[in-house]
């Protein structure tokens, strides 16, 4: 008899092994990694360089882990506020995964560094399913993305502890309509705090900094870490509900490439 293997099950399984005990080795170390997903071009580069610069500001000594598939260039332009910063190519890999955060957290950051940003690669599919051992996922989307981006990207909005909208300072020559964007986040993720920021002018930065600090002093998510928590069901924007066993989304395979820290197999976010 033959026997099928969900390959996508164990590979997250896989990871979400490795994503709890690298969950308990940064809270030993008393760091606080905060994920940071989002779309290619939502501003998240430079909100992120804001928030290392007011971290510095306030004594506070903060990291930030970035990963792209090529280039460093966004690793140049988060060392300008002066924070410890570490580039992850990931070769054509389209997330970071738990192994990758282990191999580059190996005598890194500094001691004593407080919060670990991770700035995973720009895409709402396949990071969604992957837990780096964070205490903190914040998604972004920009206003000029579109009020039902929360709907068609479920799972990435879903698993959110914080939902922050950037670019809010050109949300009015976008025709962003703030009350269908949050219809479709309240949607996907009832109860999910929302935070409106621009890089421009500092609007919420400093908002979103007291929230990261929070988590830092111990005051809980309004919602668990991913470890060992898979959606039992997930509504989507057709109205309907999958039960347990199907997958969440509806991405088809893709082929991992070789690299340093890649996992075999290919991952659909149905956990």
């Amino acid at each position: 008899m033959c026997r099928v293997v969900d390959v996508r099950q164990a590979v997250l399984a896989r990871n979400d092994g490795l994503a709890a005990g690298l969950r308990r080795e940064l809270d030993g170390r008393g760091i606080t990694a905060v994920n940071l997903l989002s779309s290619p071009g939502s501003g998240k580069t430079a909100l992120l360089e804001l928030l290392l610069a007011r971290a510095a500001g306030r004594g506070v000594p903060a990291a930030a882990l970035t990963a792209d598939l090529a280039t460093e260039n966004d690793a140049r332009r988060l060392a300008r506020s002066g924070a410890p910063v570490k580039q992850v190519l990931t070769g054509g890999l389209c997330h970071l995964e738990a192994a990758q955060m282990r191999g580059h957290l190996e005598g890194w950051p500094p001691e004593g560094t407080r919060v670990l940003f991770v700035e995973n690669v720009g895409n709402l599919v396949c990071p969604a399913a992957y837990d780096l051992g964070e205490a903190l996922r914040v998604v972004l989307m920009s206003v000029t993305e579109g009020e039902d981006k929360p709907v068609k990207y479920p799972t990435a909005f879903g698993l959110a502890n914080l939902v922050v909208l950037s670019k809010t300072d050109i949300g009015g020559a976008a025709g962003f309509d703030g009350d269908a964007f949050a219809e479709s986040v309240e949607r996907v993720n009832p109860g999910v705090e929302v935070l409106h920021t621009s890089a421009r002018t500092g609007q919420g930065v400093d908002a979103l900094l007291d929230r990261v600090l929070a988590v830092c002093e111990g005051s809980r998510p309004h919602r668990p870490p991913l470890a060992g928590r898979h959606l039992r069901e997930h509504r989507h924007e057709h109205g309907h509900e999958h039960p347990r066993d199907h997958p969440r989304d509806h991405e088809h395979p893709h082929a991992h490439p070789g690299g340093p820290g890649a996992l075999p197999g290919a991952g659909l976010p149905a956990r």
